[in-house]
């Protein structure tokens, strides 16, 4: 193909490389799905393998391990300063509203529904569904007063995100950001760069929601449960499994089977995702077998979203695994025809199951018509919102607070074992294969690159008039090929060529980033890294040295792949995010979450990378802030600073180039 055809060809319309019939924005999830069917099959020989108590108890200590690791172990536990802020009889029970500090500064509100009596009560916890009004939510004030006129103590309180505990307020004290999994995901971001996750703060603050109900004279701290909807019953699901407190648990329209999940709806928010989970086997049966043979019951909907089948290949194995115990009759599972929710049925198997095993009652429970609050009848707060009340600590600043305390501590790794640092968290290995590289079937200016089994790169190709040893000048943008097309045009081709690829779930392969990025994390491989895999397969296969250049969300990609090899002789990289310090500290971030790699801020930032390619040239241009600000010249100094200082040591500070765009 001639220089002249190959420009037109650029000049059309359609860049589309790769056949309809390759349905290339389903290619990374299938990949991440099938990568994910390997670790299946191998934990279901791993649990065929128990046969005696002895076995169970190994595997629980092994999960129970991993789990609290990948959720980057737990605080120390700190005065919960509780108070009681509000009383009121009612019908039957009576309710107490209180406030108390899962860390310092970081307030819970929740309401105290108590029986009647002296006590001591059994009790119970109810973590919240995604409902916008927290623990005023209708359903869950049926449950707990339920619980209560049966003889339980229910403490009901707010998750992060929700009701009193918004983690950022607009200038006007409302919430900053849209939806309770919204702010779960922003806070999960910088929460997983420092080592922790939204699932981090969200078990902790049901750990010390049981540390102060335990704590209440009228409670009785033998007898302990949990029980909730949603994403209710994922926190029931996590804190039965580590908390050895909850006798009894009553999760409800969650378990179902991870396996089951990615084949159906996909992962869902942000909290029900554990780094690394798939990769060290661990299934959502093992919620229930963490904890056997203390007393379970799985309250699931037939047309649930979470997928019924799923639930009884859950139940199916946590049954075995009990009955290794000598206790099948202590876990269960109620089905009822019907969606997602937290129904009267649920509410009434949730209370029956634990009279059952908190009271040694056995009776048939029937939920009548309980008057219902309004949202600020519950309010513990002066407000409505913790912040803006109590003036304490969100989630986003505990982010930044742990961020601040490992800047102290980067930067002293040197260059050899940064980078096999790097290469561990990001999960590329030491040596990557070069692409196989073949021209696409229906552009004649189009190219293939298979950079794993299962994985085509398509890209635009602009060859060079001398193709011998010519420098190839890889552009990779994160909005796709098609916003550089202008730039291949004007590439000079007597001894360069150009390639502008859409890596794995960008461009023409675009999917559902937001699954994508948790399938790769339940992994143990970031989304970035199997990117820079990509761009490490491509340079790979080139025949002399490559200028590669990284736009936007591509350019930590480009920066990562750069230095960790060599033959990548330059380096441009233009609108990239200047530091993931930046996105810790800046809670409304844009764009941030398929770029993240768990725990990377213990040991790296991009400015360290930078550092770490002297004396290759590099240009940084137009860097901006993690929501997308621009920034000014003497902040872009400031962040890079190692950097200079690393291209000064070596003798070529004038191959650095730092340019703000203002």
């Amino acid at each position: 193909m001639s220089l002249i055809a190959a420009l037109l060809a650029l000049q059309a319309g359609d860049l589309t490389v790769l056949r309809p019939e390759d349905q290339p924005k389903r290619m990374l999830q299938e990949y991440l799905i099938a990568r994910c069917a390997e670790h299946f099959e191998a934990r279901r020989k791993a649990v065929a393998a128990m046969k005696t108590p002895e076995d169970v108890a190994r595997r629980q200590a092994e999960l129970r391990a991993k789990f609290i690791e990948a959720l980057g172990g737990l605080p120390e536990k700190t005065p919960l300063n509780p108070r009681v802020v509000g009383k009121a009889d009612r019908d039957g029970y009576r309710i107490e509203k209180v406030i108390y500090e899962s860390r310092p500064g970081h307030h819970v509100t929740a309401i105290l529904y108590l029986p009647l009596g002296p006590g001591p009560f059994p009790g119970s916890i109810m973590p919240m569904g995604h409902s916008a009004n927290g623990k005023a939510a209708g359903y869950a004030q049926q449950g707990s007063i339920l619980l209560a006129k049966n003889g339980i103590a229910c403490l009901n309180y707010d998750p992060i995100g929700q009701g009193e505990r918004m983690q950022i307020l607009d200038a006007a004290g409302k919430p900053a950001i849209r939806g309770s999994t919204g702010e779960h995901t922003q806070v999960g971001i910088g929460a997983l760069l420092v080592g922790w996750s939204t699932a981090t703060y969200r078990i902790w603050d049901g750990i010390r929601s049981l540390d102060y109900l335990a704590s209440r004279p009228e409670i009785d701290p033998t007898r302990l449960g949990s029980t909730g909807c949603s994403g209710g019953g994922t926190l029931t699901s996590y804190l039965m499994a580590l908390d050895d407190r909850i006798l009894a648990a009553a999760p409800s329209c969650y378990v179902t089977s991870l396996e089951r999940l990615f084949a159906t709806i996909g992962p869902q928010d942000a909290e029900q995702n554990i780094t690394g989970q798939v990769a060290f086997g661990m299934e959502h049966a093992d919620y229930l077998t963490m904890r056997a043979p203390r007393p379970t019951l799985l309250l699931t909907g037939t047309r649930d979203f979470f997928d019924i089948q799923g639930s009884w290949t859950t139940f199916r194995e946590a049954k075995r695994v009990y009955g290794i115990l000598g206790r099948p009759e202590a876990v269960d599972l109620s089905e009822w025809d019907q969606a997602h929710g937290y129904p009267k049925n649920h509410r009434e198997g949730a209370v029956r199951w634990m009279r059952r095993w908190l009271l040694g009652a056995d009776d048939a429970i029937v939920e009548p018509d309980f008057p219902i609050a309004k949202d600020a009848e519950l309010w513990c707060t002066e407000t409505g919102q913790v912040l803006s009340s109590l003036k304490g600590r969100s989630a986003f600043d505990l982010n930044a607070a742990r961020e601040k305390e490992l800047a102290a501590g980067r930067g002293r790794l040197p260059k050899d074992e940064l980078l096999k640092e790097v290469r561990r968290r990001i999960g590329v290995e030491n040596r990557v294969k070069p692409a196989l590289r073949r021209p696409a079937e229906n552009r004649d200016d189009g190219m293939i690159f298979e950079t794993e089994p299962g994985i085509r790169i398509p890209a635009l190709h602009v060859p060079s008039r001398d193709p011998e040893g010519a420098r190839e000048i890889l552009i990779v943008s994160g909005e796709g090929k098609a916003k550089v097309r202008g730039r291949m045009q004007a590439i000079p081709t007597d001894r360069q060529a150009g390639i502008a690829p859409d890596l794995r779930g960008m461009g023409e392969t675009t999917g559902s980033e937001f699954k994508e990025t948790f399938l790769s994390l339940h992994l143990g491989r970031p989304l970035l890294g199997q990117r820079v895999h990509d761009v490490l397969a491509i340079v790979a296969g080139a025949s002399a040295d490559t200028h590669a250049i990284g736009i936007g969300s591509a350019a930590p990609i480009v920066l990562h792949a750069a230095a960790l090899d060599p033959r990548i002789a330059e380096v441009t990289l233009e609108g990239m995010v200047v530091s993931w310090s930046s996105v810790v500290r800046i809670p409304l971030s844009k764009g941030q979450l398929a770029n993240v790699v768990p725990g990377a801020l213990q040991a790296y930032d991009l400015p360290d990378l930078a550092a770490a390619i002297a004396p290759r040239p590099l240009a940084i241009r137009n860097p901006v802030d993690a929501a997308g600000n621009p920034l000014r010249q003497p902040e872009l100094e400031e962040a890079y600073a190692a950097a200079r200082a690393a291209y000064r040591a070596a003798g070529a500070e004038k191959r650095l180039v730092l340019e703000a765009g203002n």
